[in-house]
């Protein structure tokens, strides 16, 4: 991997600052898909998405994805604690310790969700989409940073995107805080604009 925007490692640049932080981690195909043929991300990420996703997973204080992405997906117990946005639990997921079923609700509902993360001691939260979940997290003005991945291939088709759904008038500005490459994969991390001043 070699870095293109940024200084240090892949942990170093991935390192989660002080306080409060609710990152979001997304992959994407060249051409903007969110999921592969199949309809999912596994078939569309790659090593280097690999490296930088356990990195966030990790080191996360807790985890939150939409009940679709779960449920597509495959999600298993995670060590950290999981809140699943949604009506119901995967099967993977039932009575698994540490998962929480959560309404996904309006912009409002999703707010309170991630500041009562945050008043759990819960500073550190990690999502993993899906697309829908995202969109409604960029409009409660949650999100604090977003990390994207663009594989080096082309999909075609339909697909989702890696948001779903209406946003803020104007959209969301973001800033590039830092860039990776490795065989052609982008690693990207982004910082929303209207959290700067913050």
């Amino acid at each position: 991997m070699r870095t293109l925007i940024g200084d240090g490692s892949v942990d170093e640049l991935y390192a989660w600052p002080d306080g409060p932080w609710l990152r979001v981690n997304m992959i994407s195909s060249a051409d903007g898909a969110a999921q592969g043929a199949d309809g999912l991300t596994g078939s569309i990420n790659n090593e280097a998405d690999k490296v930088v996703f356990d990195r966030l997973r990790s080191t996360a204080d807790a985890l939150l994805v939409g009940a679709g992405t779960a449920r597509a997906e495959g999600y298993g117990p995670v060590p950290q604690p999981m809140i699943v946005v949604g009506r119901s639990l995967p099967p993977t997921l039932e009575g698994a310790p540490g998962v929480r079923l959560v309404s996904g609700g309006n912009e409002q509902a999703l707010r309170e969700l991630v500041h009562g993360l945050y008043a759990e001691g819960l500073d550190h939260v990690i999502c993993e989409g899906g697309p829908t979940l995202l969109a409604g997290l960029l409009r409660a003005g949650v999100v604090e940073e977003l990390c994207t991945t663009v594989a080096p291939l082309l999909v075609g088709g339909g697909g989702k995107r890696i948001v779903d759904g209406p946003l803020v008038a104007g959209g969301v500005p973001l800033t590039l805080s830092s860039l990776v490459e490795a065989d052609g994969t982008l690693l990207a991390r982004w910082r929303v604009v209207r959290h700067l001043a913050d």
